[in-house]
């Protein structure tokens, strides 16, 4: 049985954090996991940041109304569900996430979730699980699950090297660079063919 792990952001929609760094005229926010390698030290810094400029999760899911799926991510994934199972394991949040599973037919996704104060304002987050990735990669497996797994950002290597065969995604020059061993594509159909050819 196979089961494919895939990455959201970057992967299958544009990252929430760079657009909405964007539309909010904070530049800094564009900072992702493809900058800072410690998920927990990166969403500290970035909840330090909304307070310090009064925004609220109302904000963010507006910016996230306007984003759409990366040009081919819904048809892939359609192909993709239509050969094997397939879950998106995202270190992002219900909250930000359910509009852009919709834009994508609702696959199964496991994400963590924000702390909301009546304010709105967000006050923190939990993390479903510790290393959140590598551990669903892990229990799947457990489980009778052989999985192949994809993305772009540090926090998505450790799943792609636990599984029986991973792909970079949209990757940055530098991570590429770090993991020479690891193939990197670019365009949808080539993930495709690579994934088919895993199964």
């Amino acid at each position: 049985m196979n089961i494919v792990c895939l990455d959201m952001e970057g992967v299958l929609v544009p990252e929430i954090w760079i657009a909405f760094a964007k539309a909010s005229g904070i530049p800094v926010l564009k900072r992702t996991t493809r900058d800072e390698p410690d998920y927990d030290k990166l969403m500290k810094w970035r909840l330090g940041i909304l307070k310090e400029h009064g925004l609220g999760l109302k904000e963010i899911q507006e910016v996230i109304s306007t984003i759409d799926p990366l040009p081919g991510a819904k048809e892939f994934l359609d192909e993709l569900r239509d050969l094997t199972q397939v879950v998106i394991l995202s270190d992002t949040f219900d909250q930000f996430a359910h509009p852009l599973m919709k834009k994508l037919g609702l696959p199964s996704l496991f994400c963590n979730t924000l702390e909301v104060g009546e304010d709105g304002m967000i006050t923190g987050y939990q993390m479903r699980c510790k290393q959140s990735k590598l551990t669903t990669v892990k229990a799947l497996q457990s489980i009778g699950f052989d999985t192949i797994a994809a993305g772009d950002s540090y926090n998505d290597i450790d799943m792609i090297r636990a599984s029986k065969a991973g792909f970079l995604f949209k990757s940055t020059d530098k991570i590429i660079a770090d993991n020479p061993d690891l193939q990197a594509f670019n365009e949808f159909d080539e993930l495709l063919a690579a994934i088919k050819k895993a199964l």
